[in-house]
C-alpha cells in the first residue's frame, strides 16, 4: 500500500509531546514532537534546496531532545488533503509534512526495526 497512506485520525498529545496518526491500513504511528521537529522537511531545516529529500534521514531515529519551545507544538493545520503544517512555539512553521513522508518517518519497530523503544 506504499504511497496510498492516508490518516484516518490525527491527535496531538501536548503533555506527552507526541502526535498519534492512525492510518487507513490500520497502522498507528506515534511521533515524539522532537522527532517531528528534527525531521522538519522545510528548506531552512534541510540546509537549502540541495538538502531536500523525500526520505527521512535515518540518523533521526532513536534521538531524544530536551524540552524547549522548538519542540512544543503550537498548532497543526491541514494542507489540502495531502499533508499537515506544524507550527512550533518558537515560531517555526515552514515544514509541510505530506502523508508519505510521515508514514516513512514512523519510528515504531515494525517500520524501523533498528529503532529501540525508549524503555529498552
Amino acid at each position: 500500500m506504499a504511497g496510498l497512506w492516508i490518516p484516518t485520525s490525527i491527535t496531538a498529545h501536548r503533555q506527552a509531546r507526541e502526535l498519534t496518526i492512525v492510518w487507513n491500513d490500520g497502522h498507528t504511528s506515534v511521533y515524539p514532537f522532537f522527532l517531528l521537529r528534527s525531521a522538519c522537511p522545510c528548506a531552512e531545516c534541510r540546509g537549502g534546496h540541495e538538502g531536500m529529500n523525500t526520505e527521512p534521514d535515518p540518523r533521526l531515529f532513536g534521538l531524544n531532545g530536551e524540552d524547549s519551545p522548538a519542540i512544543r507544538l503550537k498548532n497543526i493545520v491541514a494542507v489540502g488533503n495531502y499533508a499537515i503544517n506544524i507550527e512550533w512555539e518558537d515560531g517555526h512553521h515552514y515544514g509541510i509534512y505530506n502523508w508519505t513522508y510521515l508514514r516513512k518517518l514512523c519510528p515504531c519497530p515494525q517500520c524501523h526495526p533498528s529503532v529501540r523503544n525508549h524503555g529498552d
